[in-house]
């Protein structure tokens, strides 16, 4: 046992002289999306609450007053009781699901505990040894595990190559039963948009099952809020939809959206979906609350855009390199250390900015990630390109 932490210590500090160490922080919500560590208030641009919906304490208050939710809470407390195939399906989560089809007009829907159990359990459950996996090579690390776990054979195509997808598909396809063409529709770390329509136009071409993660899309993009698909006009032809609810919808879970019998054998063979106890009933009933209301906040999804793309705009006079097409806006440091104090540095100006380093994203392109919401105001965000700019310059 001695040589076994004296191992794990050796390890840390090796993560330490990489700049890659991580630790907890205890944060404390503010409503209108301040968080406060250790005493100190700060803006909050590390967080993927999108629609500010977490910390909006009169939607809370409408929410908590709302006598069914009472009920709830006093009824069954916080928990579910079981796993879903046991005692832990609630009336609740069968309602929302059945409301969730109705919006993406699909025949079901399938709740998931979090989108990493989700993605991890999917593939594993769909695919087979004479099925191909093929997939953009930024996707999330949830889905990388569900490859890995999966009996598939995985190639990844370069981050929205579409002409390695065809090159790809020209060789392999006719060897394989089933392909899988995943693709994330927001990437998390980059925050550019995948091009749905060429993607849909690949899977009918090469009769492939098309796999979109909508995790950054689902309630902040779309007329409706329900994801780029929907914005891009391909809503229908997405095979199996995944959106995540501790995004934008501001609570926790995950859904798949697909055709009846895929959710009903998604119910018989996905792991995480069987030995999972069911999530609390009064998360649920938060998220059908919110589900009713996404299509009604259309303003704060334009808003959010604008202040993006006035951000990007920013940081590019201030000579940052940035990138991306959505609320996610990344700017490029490189190197660990030097991002670890450039966020620190930044912090000490009242902005809870994260260094995103390895293996989070390659070698070489270590970022500060910042995620906007639409609690936040142009006033709020306009000293940070300089900030960041000065911070750069004393690293």
């Amino acid at each position: 046992m001695n040589n076994f932490v004296t191992d794990l210590s050796a390890r840390l500090d090796e993560l330490r002289s990489q700049g890659q160490l991580r630790n907890f922080m205890a944060v404390e919500h503010q409503p209108g999306g301040d968080i406060t560590v250790a005493g100190r208030r700060y803006l909050n641009l590390a967080g993927n609450d999108y629609l500010g919906l977490a910390t909006d304490s009169a939607l809370c208050a409408v929410f908590y007053g709302q006598q069914h939710n009472k009920n709830l809470l006093t009824s069954h407390g916080l928990g579910s009781t079981a796993s879903r195939l046991m005692t832990g399906n609630t009336q609740v989560c069968a309602l929302f699901e059945e409301e969730l089809a109705r919006f993406y007009q699909q025949e079901a829907a399938l709740l998931f505990n979090s989108g990493y159990h989700l993605n991890v359990g999917l593939l594993p459950a769909l695919s087979t040894k004479e099925d191909l996996i093929l997939a953009d090579k930024l996707c999330h690390a949830s889905l990388i595990d569900g490859m890995r776990l999966s009996r598939a054979k995985v190639l990844r195509y370069p981050h929205l190559d579409y002409a390695a997808i065809e090159r790809i598909l020209a060789r392999e396809r006719e060897r394989y039963r089933h392909v899988f063409l995943v693709s994330e529709s927001i990437f998390s770390m980059d925050g550019d948009c995948a091009d749905l329509v060429e993607l849909v136009r690949l899977k009918e071409k090469w009769g492939a099952v098309l796999y979109l993660d909508e995790a950054h899309g689902v309630g902040i993009r779309g007329a409706g809020g329900r994801g780029l698909a929907e914005e891009q006009g391909v809503l229908k032809s997405i095979d199996l939809f995944i959106g995540t609810c501790g995004k934008a919808y501001g609570g926790v879970g995950a859904f798949v959206v697909a055709k009846r019998s895929v959710v009903d054998y998604l119910i018989n063979t996905a792991r995480p979906q069987i030995f999972s106890t069911g999530l609390p009933p009064v998360n649920v009933a938060w998220l059908h609350f919110v589900l009713k209301r996404l299509p009604r906040l259309a303003a704060e999804r334009i808003r959010v855009a604008e202040l993006s793309e006035r951000l990007r705009q920013a940081l590019r006079a201030e000579g940052l390199d940035t990138m991306g097409a959505s609320n996610i806006v990344p700017v490029l440091i490189g190197d660990s250390s030097r991002t670890l104090a450039v966020a620190e540095e930044v912090r000490g100006q009242g902005y809870w900015v994260t260094a995103i380093r390895p293996p989070t994203v390659p070698q070489g392109t270590s970022r500060l990630r910042l995620s906007l919401n639409a609690s936040m105001s142009w006033e709020m965000l306009a000293p940070l390109p300089r900030l960041i700019a000065q911070a750069m310059s004393k690293s």
